[in-house]
């Protein structure tokens, strides 16, 4: 799902650098009040965690890559603000160090990767487990359904924005001058893919880890 550089116009990287900057700047003041001591070391782990996932990834057709995320599980853990500053920290370092996703490209990626996927994620994940007893296994299929729900939302808007590229950024003749593919085509390969192959495995890790965990740490749980 990493947009490497190229593929969007200048303006639109711009656009989603200043969508992000007060994401980032709001994430960074609610993390340094709410976030305790003792969840700075799973804030870091939740970094480390979606950095390895991410760099297991597949090469989509368009110009993109499949893979999962691990942002869902960071916000259910440490919620949805800490879950952007962690996935922020990955995506960033894959950029500069790795050329996995554009550096013109960063606002984009956080924007699908470590905004709408986490907070999306973690929204439908309390809806689907309200009230719900920390050793039930609601929480599991709750935690596998956002994950997956999630995921296919982010890609959803990657398509999209891959889309729109050539209605934006043409030549007089309508040649492309960057993301060559229209919405018809961008849009059907990104959820295609991600629908049928990387959503499940999303769910898959997220219901696994949250179900370990609800046995050996059922006090993550807070916020049940």
């Amino acid at each position: 799902m990493h947009i490497p550089d190229g593929y969007l116009g200048p303006e639109t990287c711009g656009f989603f650098y200043a969508v992000m900057l007060p994401v980032w700047i709001a994430s960074s003041r609610i993390v340094k009040k709410t976030l305790k001591a003792k969840q700075v070391p799973m804030l870091a782990i939740g970094a480390a965690f979606s950095f390895v996932i991410m760099m297991f990834n597949l090469p989509i057709p368009g110009g993109s890559t499949g893979h999962a995320v691990g942002g869902v599980l960071a916000a259910i853990l440490l919620g949805p603000w800490a879950a952007c500053i962690a996935l922020t920290v990955a995506l960033v370092v894959q950029a500069l160090l790795f050329g996995d996703g554009g550096i013109t490209a960063i606002g984009a990626n956080c924007f699908n990767m470590a905004f709408v996927l986490p907070f999306s994620g973690y929204y439908i994940y309390r809806v689907l487990s309200y009230k719900a007893q920390k050793s039930s296994f609601r929480i599991v299929f709750a935690a596998a359904a956002a994950g997956y729900l999630g995921l296919n939302l982010s890609a959803l808007l990657t398509g999209i924005e891959f889309g729109l590229q050539p209605v934006f950024y043409h030549t007089a003749t309508g040649q492309a001058l960057y993301c060559p593919y229209g919405l018809k085509v961008a849009v059907t390969t990104m959820t295609f893919e991600h629908l049928l192959i990387f959503g499940w495995i999303e769910a898959l890790v997220t219901g696994l880890v949250v179900k370990y965990l609800q046995k050996q740490s059922p006090e993550l749980f807070t916020n049940i």
